[in-house]
Parts: C-alpha cells; sequence; structure tokens
C-alpha cells in the first residue's frame, strides 16, 4: 500500500492549520481536519467556471475573478474556455497556497501557472472586488467564488461580508454589464438565494454532484447575472 505523505501544512491568520497531502500520484487540500479539495474530485469546480463564463454575448477579452487558487481547478477551467485575449485573475490570501501549486504539485499547475493570462495576486478576493466596484474600476466579466461551503459554513470568518447585502450590492457594482458572478455551496442556500434576488440580480441555482457519477446532486452553485 502506497502511503499518505503531509507534504506541506501552514496556519492561517484565523488560526486554521492547512495542509497539502500526497497519495498515490493524487494531492488533497486539508483544513484542519476537513477536506477541502482533492485532485480526484474536480467536477463542481470545473462546473463553476463553466457556469460563471457562460455569458450571453460573445466577449472576445474577458475580466475574470476568481476567489481561492486551491488546486487550480477553476482557473484552469477559465482558461480554457475563455479565449486567448483573456485575463484570469486569481485572488489567494495564503502565500504559502501558492508556493505550494508553483513547488509541491509534480508540476500539475506549471502551464497554467505560467499562462500569461494568468495573474495570481496574494491578497483577499473583497479587497479586489472593492477595487473593481470604486469608479476607477475596471470591472470583471465574471467572479467565480469558491472560498467557502456556502455562506451557513464560512471557511474563514472574514468572508461573512461578500455575502450580506451590502457585499452583494459591491459584488454587483464590480462586475460589467451582463457580468457573472457564480458562488460555490456545500449544499441548499435559500438565504443567498433570496438575497441575490433582492440584489437585483437574474439568479439560477444549480445542483451539482461531487463527480459525474454520483446520484445524489449534493451541492450547489448560485448563478447571478447583472442585468443593467
Amino acid at each position: 500500500m502506497k502511503p499518505t505523505i503531509n507534504i506541506a501544512e501552514t496556519t492561517a491568520p484565523d488560526g486554521a492549520v492547512f495542509r497539502l497531502v500526497g497519495h498515490d500520484g493524487e494531492f488533497f487540500l486539508y483544513m484542519n481536519d476537513r477536506q477541502v479539495m482533492s485532485t480526484t474530485m474536480t467536477h463542481s469546480e470545473l462546473l463553476l467556471a463553466d457556469g460563471g463564463c457562460n455569458f450571453r454575448d460573445q466577449r472576445r477579452n474577458p475580466r475574470v475573478l476568481i476567489g481561492g487558487l486551491g488546486l487550480g481547478f477553476s482557473l484552469r477551467r477559465s482558461l480554457e474556455i475563455t479565449g486567448d485575449q483573456a485575463v484570469i485573475e486569481v485572488a489567494e490570501l495564503l502565500p504559502e497556497i501558492i508556493q505550494w501549486n508553483r513547488e509541491s504539485l509534480d508540476g500539475y499547475n506549471d502551464a497554467i501557472l505560467a499562462d500569461p493570462r494568468t495573474r495570481i495576486v496574494e491578497t483577499d478576493v473583497y479587497d479586489l472586488i472593492l477595487a473593481a466596484a470604486g469608479k476607477k474600476g475596471p470591472r470583471y466579466d465574471a467572479i467565480l467564488l469558491d472560498v467557502d461551503d456556502g455562506p451557513s459554513s464560512l471557511l474563514q470568518p472574514r468572508n461573512a461580508r461578500i455575502y450580506g447585502r451590502a457585499g452583494l450590492q459591491v459584488i454587483k457594482r464590480a462586475l460589467t454589464s451582463g457580468g457573472r458572478v457564480a458562488f460555490w455551496s456545500a449544499t441548499v442556500e435559500p438565504g443567498l438565494l433570496r438575497d441575490l434576488r433582492r440584489t437585483g440580480f437574474s439568479v439560477e441555482e444549480l445542483q451539482v454532484a461531487k463527480h459525474p457519477r454520483a446520484k445524489r446532486k449534493e451541492h450547489r452553485i448560485y448563478l447571478a447575472e447583472r442585468r443593467d
């Protein structure tokens, strides 16, 4: 039996411990004792990018913001579907996770990190959203948020500001007309669906399985489009 190896570990500002684990050529990202991502299950992360970047109009040079680098799945898919002139910004709060992607994944993400369309920014994603929402912009065509298990199950307490009514208004201002924000959630979040609609978004709730063959669709992706 091949061993499970603890490759690296770091502690977030709020005290949460993140670990990168390897087993039989696959990689797993843990927060405390909870697995939050792995290279064996990427289905919903890919669908997050598919939905968020599925614009109603033709956009040759979309500007996309991804909240959280993780193991790079949403970044990889965004690069595949947005074209040669896209700009994909990834906000990652923990510098160690950026380093792990560059140095500890046996080259798994070398190509997407080296892609000239990729911009990795060591910061909180909300800071980039705030900047885009300001008068100087520029705004985003798509914002992909996979930073929590949903507003009722935050991985970082500070992320609560993303999901409140004020935060949703900021997100709306950070988007271009017809731009889209996509939220990944581990389970149904009726409050988020309600507040997105009250903020003036056109909203769609997608039921998502852990993997293509799974019978149960436990996860949710909330797609919200700016109408004006």
